[in-house]
C-alpha cells in the first residue's frame, strides 16, 4: 500500500534534501502515489521529475519511466543513485556492466525506477520483461511527444497507451506544453479518452527576464548579447543547422567557449557536447531545437533565440531551460519578416489537415502578439496560458522601457475593409496595393481600383502597412486561410473594430522602424504567392515520398515558382510552364493542377498527351462538334461517336478533304462528322 503524504514529506527531506514541496508539487505527488491516473502540466524547471520519483518510493513494485532522451535518463539515474535510490536505465548507450546491474536489481526485487526510451517498447522482449517485472506505475515524461502534430512527436509514444492497458497499472503523464489540443491528444492516446486527474500549475517563471528585438544584423546582436554575459552558460537557439555552426564559430572567435549542436551530427559528437555542457562552466551551445529535452543543467543563465520559434509553446519550453535553479536568468528573442514568412511556409508545407494548419497560424499569431506586445510581456505570456498577472512584472524589456503607442483604429479598419470588400480572398500584398492605390495588373483585372478602399492608405508606406498587418495578426484579427493559400480572413475579434464598437492601439515604434528600414531579403516569390508555393512544395514532397525520389526530380523550385506566379488553370496552360514536359505533365499534371485550381475535371489520357499543343485545342473543338452531332443534324438519328484516339488522330494529322478524313474515321463517321470537322480544321489554319 502507498504511504501517505506525511511520509512523502519525510522522504522529500531524507532522500532529496528539500524541506518543503514547491507550490503544487504536494498534491500531484499525493495523486500519483495513490494510484490515480494523472496528467500534470507544469512549467519547465517546475520540478516535474520529483512528482514521479517520490511516488515511486512510496508505492510497491517498479515504476517504469518513459523518457525521450538517453542523456536525460542517464542524468536522472545518476542523480537518484547518488541519493541512494535503486534506479536504472536500459538504453542503447549502456555498457554490458550497466545492463547487468539493472537486471540484478530487478531480479533481487530492489529496483524502484526503470527508465526506458519509447523506442524500446517496440521490442517484444521488452513487453514480456515488463509483464514479469512487477510494474506498479508508468510515468511518462515529456508527454506532449504523443501529439502527432507537435514539434517533438515520437511515434513510439503511441505504444504507451497499449502498455498501460496490458499491464493494468495507473499512468502519470507530465509535460510543460499547455496547448489544449495537445492535452486532448494526451488524454486520448495515453488514457483512452478517459479524463485523468489533471493539474495545471502556474506558468510564471518570475526569475526570467523576457525580451524581444527586431532583427538588425542578427549575428552582431547575438555577439553583443553574449559579450555582456561573458563567462555565463547560455544557449542560442537557431533555425538552421548551418547557423548553429556559423554562430558558434563567431562566438569562439570573439573569445567565448562555444560549440554547436544539431540533429545532423554524429551521435557520439552530440553526446560529447551534452557532456561538456553538463560539466563545464560558462559554455555556450548554439543549437537547433534538437538540443532541448535532454538539457538538465540548473544554472543556465541565459537563452537567446537567433530566429523566431515556432509557437508560444515552443518559446516557453526553450526559454524555460534558463534559470532552473531559481536564480535570475535572461532571455532574448530576435525576429523579422523573413522568420514569419518561413514559419508560415513550414505550416503550409506540412501534412496537417486544414483545420490544424489554421490553428497553427493562430499559434504563430499569438507569438507575433507577444513579440510586438504593447505592455508587459509576462502578462501577455501568462494570459495565453489562461493565467492572470499584474499589469507590470518589472522584469521584461517592455516594463523596463514601455513602448509608445497610438490609436490604430483607423488604419486597422481600412485594412479590414479592404479584406472584406475583396471577399477575404487575397493576401497581404494585394490588399496593400489596394490601400496604396497601386494600379497593378492584378488590381486592374479584378476592378479593385473601383473599390471605396482603393488609395485610402497613402498616408503610410508599404513597409508601414506590412507592420500594421503584422500587428493585426498579433492581435489575431486576421489569419491566413489554409484552404485558400494565404488569403487573409477575419476572426471574430475583428468584428467589433470593423463595426466601430471598439478601438485598438498599435505600437508607434514598429511603424517608425518600418518607415526607414532597409530593403528586406529578396524572397523567391511575393508574399501573396508564398502560400501557393508552399502548397505546391507540399504536394511535391508527398509525390516524391510516394515515388521514392528526391523532390527536385518531380519539379525543381524554379518550376514551382513559375506555377505559383502564373497560376495555370488548365493542363494546356500548365504545359507552358518551364520544366513541365509531356511525360511529367502526364505523370504529375493533374496533381499539381488540383493544388492550383482547387479541383480538376477528369481528362482523357489521349487529351492529356495533346496538352500544350495546337492539337489540344483542336481536340476540344472536335469533341464539342461531335457532341452536337451525336444524333445527327436534326437530333433524331441513332447515336454515333468517335473514340478519343480517333479524335486525337484527326487533331494531329489534320486531313484536308473528306477522303483523307474517311481513311481515319471510316465512312459512317465521316458522313456524320466529316464536314463539321473539316470546317474546324480549316479555321485553324
Amino acid at each position: 500500500m502507498p504511504r501517505d503524504i506525511a511520509s512523502a514529506e519525510a522522504l522529500l527531506k531524507e532522500i532529496f534534501g528539500f524541506d518543503a514541496f514547491r507550490p503544487g508539487q504536494g498534491e500531484i505527488v499525493e495523486a500519483v502515489a495513490q494510484g490515480r491516473n494523472t496528467l500534470a502540466i507544469m512549467p519547465t524547471g517546475g520540478g516535474k521529475s520529483l512528482c514521479f520519483q517520490l511516488p515511486a518510493l512510496m508505492r510497491g513494485g517498479i515504476t517504469v519511466v518513459i523518457s525521450p532522451l538517453i542523456a536525460l535518463m542517464r542524468d536522472q539515474v545518476r542523480g537518484l543513485r547518488e541519493a541512494g535510490v535503486a534506479a536504472g536505465a536500459l538504453t542503447s548507450g549502456n555498457t554490458e556492466e550497466e545492463n547487468d546491474e539493472v537486471w540484478r536489481l530487478m531480479h533481487a526485487g530492489e529496483l524502484k525506477l526503470l527508465y526506458l526510451a519509447p523506442e524500446r517498447l517496440a521490442s517484444g522482449g521488452t513487453q514480456r520483461m515488463l509483464h514479469t517485472a512487477g510494474v506498479g506505475l508508468i510515468a511518462v515524461d515529456e508527454a506532449h511527444c504523443v501529439s502527432q502534430w507537435g514539434h517533438d512527436f515520437r511515434p513510439d509514444y503511441l505504444r504507451i497507451g497499449e502498455l498501460k492497458n496490458a499491464l493494468g497499472v495507473p499512468l502519470a503523464a507530465f509535460t510543460a506544453t499547455a496547448d489544449p489540443e495537445t492535452q486532448a491528444e494526451i488524454v486520448t492516446r495515453l488514457f483512452g479518452g478517459v479524463q485523468p486527474d489533471t493539474f495545471l500549475r502556474g506558468f510564471d517563471r518570475p526569475n526570467l527576464h523576457l525580451a524581444f528585438q527586431p532583427k538588425d544584423s542578427p549575428r552582431a546582436q547575438i555577439l553583443k548579447y553574449a559579450a555582456a554575459r561573458r563567462g555565463r552558460a547560455g544557449i542560442v537557439y537557431c533555425g538552421t543547422r548551418n547557423k548553429t555552426e556559423g554562430l558558434a564559430r563567431a562566438l569562439s572567435e570573439d573569445g567565448h567557449q562555444a560549440t554547436f549542436y544539431h540533429g545532423g551530427m554524429d551521435p557520439d559528437a552530440r553526446r560529447h557536447v551534452e557532456h561538456r555542457f553538463a560539466t563545464e562552466d560558462g559554455l555556450i551551445v548554439c543549437a537547433t531545437v534538437a538540443f532541448g529535452m535532454g538539457v538538465d543543467k540548473p544554472d543556465i543563465r541565459w537563452v537567446a533565440h537567433a530566429d523566431l520559434p515556432k509557437s508560444i509553446e515552443a518559446y516557453y519550453q526553450e526559454i524555460g531551460r534558463a534559470g532552473r535553479d531559481g536564480a535570475p536568468a535572461e532571455t532574448l528573442t530576435l525576429y523579422g519578416p523573413e522568420d514569419i514568412r518561413l514559419r508560415r511556409a513550414q505550416i503550409d508545407e506540412g501534412n496537417a489537415p486544414p483545420e490544424r494548419r489554421t490553428a497553427d497560424h493562430g499559434r504563430l499569431n499569438a507569438l507575433l502578439g507577444l513579440a510586438e506586445a504593447l505592455g508587459c510581456r509576462r502578462r501577455a505570456l501568462l494570459a495565453y496560458f489562461g493565467e492572470d498577472a499584474p499589469e507590470t512584472c518589472g522584469n521584461c524589456d517592455l516594463c523596463d522601457t514601455p513602448p509608445e503607442t497610438f490609436d490604430g483604429t483607423e488604419p486597422v479598419r481600412k485594412a479590414l475593409s479592404a479584406a472584406l470588400r475583396t471577399q477575404e480572398s487575397f493576401g497581404m500584398g494585394h490588399l496593400i496595393d489596394i490601400l496604396l492605390g497601386n494600379e497593378t495588373d492584378k488590381v486592374m483585372q479584378r476592378n479593385h481600383d473601383q473599390l471605396p478602399t482603393f488609395g485610402v492608405g497613402k498616408d503610410l508606406k508599404k513597409a508601414q502597412w506590412q507592420a500594421v498587418f503584422r500587428q493585426m495578426m498579433g492581435f489575431d484579427l486576421i489569419r491566413p486561410d489554409a484552404d485558400r493559400h494565404g488569403a487573409l480572413v477575419m476572426t471574430d475579434r475583428a468584428l467589433p473594430i470593423l463595426r466601430g464598437e471598439e478601438t485598438i492601439k498599435l505600437r508607434k515604434d514598429v511603424l517608425t522602424r518600418a518607415a526607414d528600414r532597409r530593403p528586406a531579403v529578396k524572397a523567391l516569390v511575393s508574399d501573396d504567392d508564398a502560400p501557393m508555393l508552399s502548397a505546391l512544395k507540399a504536394r511535391r514532397t508527398a509525390l516524391a515520398r510516394e515515388a521514392g525520389l528526391p523532390p527536385y526530380m518531380i519539379f525543381n523550385d524554379r518550376t514551382l515558382v513559375e506555377m505559383a506566379e502564373k497560376r495555370p488553370q488548365t493542363l494546356d496552360a500548365l504545359m507552358g510552364i518551364s520544366g513541365v514536359g509531356a511525360k511529367k505533365l502526364d505523370s504529375y499534371g493533374t496533381a499539381f493542377l488540383e493544388v492550383l485550381t482547387g479541383s480538376v475535371e477528369e481528362v482523357h489520357p489521349m487529351r492529356r498527351k495533346l496538352a500544350g499543343r495546337k492539337a489540344g485545342s483542336l481536340y476540344d473543338a472536335l469533341l464539342e462538334a461531335q457532341t452536337d452531332l451525336m444524333r445527327g443534324a436534326d437530333g433524331t438519328d441513332k447515336p454515333l461517336s468517335c473514340s478519343a484516339s480517333l479524335l486525337a488522330k484527326v487533331a494531329e494529322q489534320r486531313p484536308d478533304c473528306l477522303s483523307s478524313m474517311e481513311r481515319i474515321l471510316g465512312d459512317k463517321r465521316t458522313d456524320r462528322f466529316g464536314p463539321a470537322f473539316l470546317e474546324i480544321l480549316s479555321q485553324a489554319d
